[in-house]
């Protein structure tokens, strides 16, 4: 029990010091990595840098010792900065201590949720972010949180926005006073970065950016020419604190509590299973990860962090830098403290210009190009749902865009759902196999007086009528009642049938008994057959007419009064699971 809900109890005893190397060097890699990196997401969030570097701390430590990934670095992230900021700023927030206070508390309201959603083991609900919404939705918010940062690279005043038009307006409105000193650095940021990760990626070049930034600013006096700067970030760990705020201001975080909460599972879920995938000696439990981030955010929140989750970049490198246990995930954040408790004043003169280059950079690379012209060659309505995702997230919100995503693919599954394949059966000469007519018309033999169909989805109140018409549409091609005989529905791929498709199927068949056709029904799974026999439907079909295989059903139009071994099996173990 105490294994399930604190794995380091499970690794630990395990550890080999073999590992110890790689979790060291692993651990310093991520911990210099988290410290630019945090200050900066801090900024998207709208929260001064030593935020983010208070979100490196405690959520790492905590999800390190109840997480089931061994990689899996935890902190500050672009995307869920986004969501706090764009939560925050839709809310009438005047001064930035009540501000922080609300980002905090969100931190412990979202926790709260994943806890919630994974006691009770929901972690399921991940799976109706689907991939096309996913995709539309991180390039849209890339776009945004890059665009967000322009104020900081051209050092001018742009109001904030999450609609990309209004901040282009904005943009706009402001570049005649672009700042150029601050527009150089921040462009020798980028190229900088952009260099030394194709020279090689396990390179700290965050850090020796920031480093480069903070001894050009002191030295050449940038600061006093009008380059913009951190200033002072206070020194110490974080104090213990209990985040209290209005009971009216909860019902307002509840929208975005919920969606950072889901997003950021999502994120870290999705992060965690790619890399698991290359390490055989463990799994990931995606209802103990909720239990683990819910945890981690809502102690983090304690000693001052904002909402935070699996960051993609750093647990690549986490990997590739050869973690092999929560330990790497302690040495980064020693990194973080000891950088808190004694390196703090260094950050004075660091501008914020690099800080800005640091996000535009590492946002842009979410930006997935590949995937929509994959699905524009081949699943149209995916590519529909991509865009109209990106679209909203684009001009509308970053809430609306994932909500709305989530919902449209939704009724786009509904609608599939509602109008399954149909296909129309024949039997390939020579052979027992009976094969869709329209893929393989050559080689298929149809019997005019039969009918053989199969419905490739569950039978349920959504489709049944879609299922009826189908039928009939099929008879009237057949020739009609005058021509047909026998209908054989092969129910191989059907694995519900709800109570309205019960009562379709049973007027159903009792009008076709009336016209003095048969209808029998071949390959019905275990669960099908069940609800055949609990619901009474089978007295309607008849016994008789309920078959293993196509094949034999088809035989059976032949020889109507032989009962096969088979039918008896398969009625005996029906009764025999009902009592």
């Amino acid at each position: 029990m105490l294994k399930q809900y604190f794995p380091i109890f499970d690794w630990l005893k395990d550890y080999k010091k073999s590992y110890f190397s790689g979790d060291v060097l692993a651990g310093l890699t991520v911990g210099i990595m988290l410290i630019p990196q945090g200050m900066a997401y801090a900024m998207i969030a709208g929260l001064p840098p030593v935020f983010g570097l208070y979100a490196s701390l405690v959520p790492q430590v905590i999800y390190a010792i109840m997480g089931t990934s061994r990689q899996l670095a935890v902190g500050p992230v672009a995307m869920d900065s986004l969501l706090v900021a764009s939560g925050l700023g839709a809310l009438a927030i005047s001064e930035i201590e009540d501000y922080i206070i609300m980002a905090i508390f969100l931190a412990f309201f979202m926790g709260t949720i994943q806890l919630i959603l994974g006691i009770f083991r929901m972690g399921f609900l991940v799976n109706f972010l689907s991939k096309p919404v996913i995709n539309g939705f991180t390039s849209a918010a890339a776009i945004i949180i890059g665009l967000s940062q322009l104020k900081h690279l051209l050092g001018t005043e742009i109001k904030r926005s999450n609609q990309v038009h209004i901040l282009l307006q904005n943009t706009i409105k402001t570049i005649e006073y672009t700042h150029l000193y601050t527009l150089l650095i921040g462009i020798a940021t980028i190229v900088l970065i952009k260099g030394g990760q194709k020279v090689n990626n396990k390179l700290p070049v965050a850090l020796v950016v920031v480093t480069l930034g903070i001894i050009s600013v002191y030295f050449l006096g940038l600061h006093d020419l009008g380059v913009k700067i951190i200033g002072a970030v206070p020194k110490g760990l974080p104090s213990f604190e209990i985040p209290l705020i209005g009971y009216s201001r909860i019902s307002e975080l509840m929208p975005i509590a919920l969606t950072l909460a889901l997003i950021a599972f999502m994120e870290a879920i999705s992060v965690a299973k790619a890399i698991e995938e290359k390490h055989s000696e463990y799994e990931v439990d995606a209802n103990q990860e909720l239990i683990a981030l819910g945890i981690s955010n809502i102690i983090g929140s304690l000693f001052r962090s904002y909402p935070t989750t699996g960051g993609f970049s750093r647990t690549a490198v986490n990997d590739q830098a050869g973690a092999k246990t929560g330990i790497a995930a302690i040495v980064s954040a020693c990194i973080v403290g000891l950088t808190l408790l004694f390196l703090t004043p260094l950050f004075y003169y660091l501008p914020n210009a690099v800080l800005a280059a640091i996000i535009m950079v590492a946002v842009f690379g979410l930006i997935d190009i590949k995937y929509p012209i994959q699905l524009f060659k081949n699943r149209k309505d995916e590519f529909a749902l991509l865009i109209i995702t990106f679209l909203i997230t684009l001009t509308i919100g970053i809430k609306e865009g994932i909500l709305l995503g989530v919902f449209i693919s939704l009724l786009l599954l509904i609608y599939r759902t509602s109008l399954p394949h149909i296909a129309v059966l024949g039997r390939i000469e020579n052979t027992n196999y009976f094969r869709n007519i329209e893929r393989f018309d050559s080689n298929t033999k149809v019997d005019d007086t039969i009918l053989i169909i199969r419905f490739d989805a569950q039978l349920f109140f959504g489709n049944k009528d879609y299922f009826k018409k189908e039928l009939y549409k099929n008879i009237q091609i057949k020739g009609g009642i005058e021509v047909l005989k026998v209908i054989i529905l092969n129910a191989e791929s059907i694995n519900y049938i709800d109570s309205s498709a019960v009562y379709m199927l049973t007027q159903l068949i009792i009008d076709l008994k009336n016209k003095g056709i048969q209808f029998l029904i071949a390959g019905a799974i275990g669960p099908t057959r069940d609800i055949l026999f609990t619901s009474k439907l089978i007295d309607v079909i008849g016994e008789d007419h309920l078959f293993v295989h196509t094949s034999e059903a088809y035989k059976y139009c032949d020889t109507p009064e032989k009962k096969t071994v088979e039918q008896e099996i398969i009625t005996l173990q029906a009764k025999k699971h009902l009592l």
